[in-house]
């Protein structure tokens, strides 16, 4: 299909019949079509839209009027307990309360299933599932901890069991020697944990990394020697028992079984809440500055990073220690399995599958390993192999365990998305529906409708007839196509927007592009040089059309 010729008609200076035009009094001027044609043109187009995933969904209820709005806090932190935020609907203006952070009625929701498991476990199953439940509890409160020292205080330490082991042996020697009661085996237990991390956080402030983690590997091994080997502590019966106990063995096996259960479900509170404590408040956030590969300039502001992380650990081994001597407390005694290197590895699958640094974490995959070995028992040596696939799954595919997965999932969604509109040649500058949602000042949305029509409008304006109108006159009074064209340029913003530098007062010049940022120097656009002003305004106008035509 051939384009068919344009008819020029006469445009006439309006100033020309006053006398006053400086230009030319009338020139040729392609015909001007009407604008309301471009905008009916935009507005019975529709751009075809794709689902691109549903909005984050909050819960939203009303304000609270005219009473006062008292926060709630987690007690002794500052940090709100649901993260409420107070917002105006951008349709109805209306005030409304909005939650940000939905985490504490999971937490809640997950706590309350744990605490009424017990009366909906099967019967048939019924004293394994509590003897599980009861290893759960303790387990995920030492893992709670050691996320702890590995995520919140990056040191890599896997002396956990250690600690834990130490304490329980010799709380349970103290009980079974010197009739210590169970009551007070939990604090021994704790001060023995100090004088622990005492010890090893001191090679702490001179190594990191895979070195510490083999020096606490071998603490670890060393202690399990040393215990095994000592027949003060049970080396001829695998263990150490006979120690007091809050559990009478005059009570039935289901009553012992419901309260192991449940006490070991409060110490699972315990940790939590020192976990909130620590995390939350500012040794949390200090270190929060001070990440891998970021302790210079955390040094540098004044952060002493190096004193928060001991100060991490002792406090840890301290709970640890605590945990040493309730385990003892709860079972009569420790066997030389809690130091064994498959314990170890054990612990550190469970809180890589939850993920590194979480607490959510740790709980989650302490329950998953515990219950793959303790319920899942026909299963057999498959059981270890699951274990070890889903740890390799979380190292190679995962950033943050499996806890992560939906953050992980949003970023690569929003990935996607961009990549996805970056490819929609339709928008042409003209904002997306699914854009419109993310943009408060809806100002913008309609600047860029108007901004795309005008575009469309003056791209059917450009021909022949007045680029070389714009070369034979770059300034002055121009026919009424020209003088549209030349008007959208001129209010162009400042960013990119381009201009001519001069050598010397008379030239050469070159084409530069402003930046639009406050005192950074405009760029060279090519080297290629003009000689007059003339020939340079041309230069820049073919340029300016030459992107008008491509945007």
């Amino acid at each position: 299909m051939t384009e068919q010729p344009r008819s020029e008609t006469t445009w006439t200076n309006p100033l020309a019949a006053w006398g006053t035009a400086t230009g030319n009094a009338e020139a040729p001027t392609i015909p001007v079509p009407d604008p309301r044609s471009v905008w009916r043109a935009n507005t019975t187009f529709k751009v075809p839209t794709h689902p691109v995933g549903r909005l984050k969904y909050f819960i939203i209820w009303g304000n609270h009027g005219a009473r006062t709005w008292n926060r709630l806090r987690y007690w002794p932190t500052r940090r709100n307990l649901l993260a409420i935020k107070g917002l105006y609907n951008r349709k109805t203006a209306v005030a409304e309360k909005r939650i940000l952070d939905r985490k504490p009625i999971y937490w809640v929701l997950s706590l309350l299933l744990l605490l009424i498991a017990p009366a909906l476990f099967p019967q048939a199953q019924m004293n394994a599932l509590l003897t599980a439940g009861a290893t759960f509890g303790i387990f995920a409160a030492i893992n709670v901890c050691w996320t702890l020292i590995i995520g919140t205080a990056s040191i890599f330490s896997l002396a956990t069991y250690a600690v834990v082991g130490t304490a329980a042996f010799i709380t349970s020697l103290l009980s079974v020697k010197y009739g210590v009661p169970w009551y007070a085996m939990p604090p021994i237990g704790a001060a023995i944990g100090l004088v622990f991390g005492l010890l090893i956080a001191l090679p702490a402030l001179r190594l990191d990394g895979f070195y510490y983690a083999l020096l606490t590997l071998g603490l670890n091994e060393l202690f399990r020697v040393f215990f095994t080997t000592s027949k003060q502590f049970g080396a001829a019966s695998g263990g150490l028992y006979g120690a007091d106990s809050f559990i009478s063995q005059s009570w039935a096996p289901h009553t012992q079984s419901v309260v192991a259960y449940y006490t070991s479900f409060a110490l699972l509170i315990a940790a939590l809440f020192v976990f909130r404590f620590i995390n939350g408040k500012r040794l949390g956030r200090v270190l929060r500055m001070a990440p891998e590969k970021h302790e210079a300039f955390a040094a540098a502001a004044g952060v002493d990073y190096k004193r928060a992380r001991i100060t991490i650990f002792l406090l840890t081994s301290v709970a640890l220690g605590f945990i040493g001597g309730f385990y003892a407390a709860q079972y009569r005694g420790v066997a030389y399995s809690i130091f064994d290197f498959q314990t170890v590895l054990l612990g550190l699958a469970m809180i890589t599958i939850g993920g590194i640094g979480r607490a959510e974490g740790a709980v989650f995959g302490t329950l998953v390993v515990i219950f793959l070995r303790d319920v899942l028992l026909e299963w057999g040596p498959w059981r270890y192999l699951i274990i070890g696939g889903l740890m390799l799954g979380a190292v190679l595919f995962l950033n943050n365990g499996y806890f992560g997965i939906r953050k992980q999932f949003n970023a690569w969604r929003a990935k996607k998305r961009g990549e996805w509109r970056s490819t929609r040649t339709e928008k042409g500058g003209e904002a997306l529906p699914e854009e419109a949602t993310e943009i408060d000042d809806k100002d913008t949305l309609y600047f860029r409708r108007y901004d795309k029509m005008q575009r469309d409008y003056l791209k059917g304006l450009i021909s022949p007839e007045i680029i070389e109108e714009h070369r034979r006159q770059p300034l002055g009074q121009h026919s009424e196509a020209l003088e549209r064209v030349l008007l959208y340029f001129r209010r162009a913003k400042m960013e990119d927007k381009y201009a001519l530098h001069a050598a010397s007062p008379n030239g050469p010049y070159k084409i530069i592009a402003f930046s639009g940022v406050r005192g950074v120097s405009p760029r060279l656009v090519d080297d290629r040089e003009y000689s007059t002003l003339d020939e340079g305004y041309h230069a820049v106008f073919v340029r300016r059309v030459h992107d008008l035509m491509e945007s």
